[in-house]
């Protein structure tokens, strides 16, 4: 029999299952990790569902912001706030361990400069940062999905693009960087159809390693093995 009370299948509510860039994974936390979640996150973390903020108020001033995207265990993000203390910066990563070490660290390193969200992306974007308020956003070593079926969880696509460039700055800089060819050449391919932006590479296609770009670890053993890494960096100019 069928059930008179189901609607038909026309009537039916749409689900539609957004498409991720990353997948959950378990990790095991160290002790430090989980010092920096029980006592960094009260300081350093920051709800998704605060919707939008207003960044000078949560810094308590005005500077220069910058937004990561996929902070992984934070070490990047350290040096680059230990490096910049006149800047501001707004860290995303989804993996707990990943936030766990990165609040460990600003606590060892007394560090006040950095904002963290544990959460997806581009809800972030979309719900808690205001237009035309960040002065650069960073994609470091994204998973590039390199299996051509899996190419459609890329982060980068057109209408990650377009959303980014909304919440730059005019003269804002969006900096990618990837140790995996063929997604260079995907970035590239997606950001020259973008409007509104420009490369600052210039005549050239990627520009060179930019200094104010930590080295990890993983890039360094992976240059030891003649692997390749390609920076891009395309500016809004409206």
């Amino acid at each position: 029999m069928t059930d008179q009370s189901q609607a038909p299948e026309h009537e039916q509510p749409e689900h539609r299952r957004t498409i991720k860039s990353f997948v959950m994974r378990a990790g095991r936390m160290t002790e430090g990790q989980q010092r920096g979640l029980d006592q960094g996150w009260p300081l350093f973390g920051l709800e998704l569902a605060d919707g939008l903020r207003d960044f000078d108020q949560v810094f308590g001033r005005q500077a220069p912001r910058t937004l990561e995207i996929g902070f992984g265990m934070g070490h990047s993000t350290l040096e680059m706030a230990a490096a910049a203390p006149e800047q501001d910066f707004i860290g995303i990563e989804v993996h707990r361990p990943g936030v766990g070490a990165l609040l460990n660290g600003l606590l060892s390193q007394n560090l006040t400069n950095v904002r963290v969200y544990s959460c997806d992306a581009l809800e972030v974007l979309r719900d808690c940062i205001a237009d035309a308020s960040l002065d650069r956003v960073l994609l470091f070593f994204p998973d590039p999905w390199h299996k051509s079926r899996h190419h459609k969880r890329r982060i980068v696509q057109p209408a990650f693009a377009e959303l980014v460039r909304q919440k730059l700055k005019v003269g804002g800089v969006l900096h990618m960087a990837t140790d995996w060819h063929a997604y260079a050449e995907h970035m590239l391919e997606v950001m020259r159809a973008a409007p509104g932006y420009t490369n600052l590479a210039g005549a050239e296609d990627f520009v060179p390693r930019p200094e104010e770009r930590p080295i990890t670890k993983f890039e360094r053993r992976g240059e030891r093995l003649g692997h390749g890494v390609w920076d891009l960096k395309f500016q809004r100019t409206d």
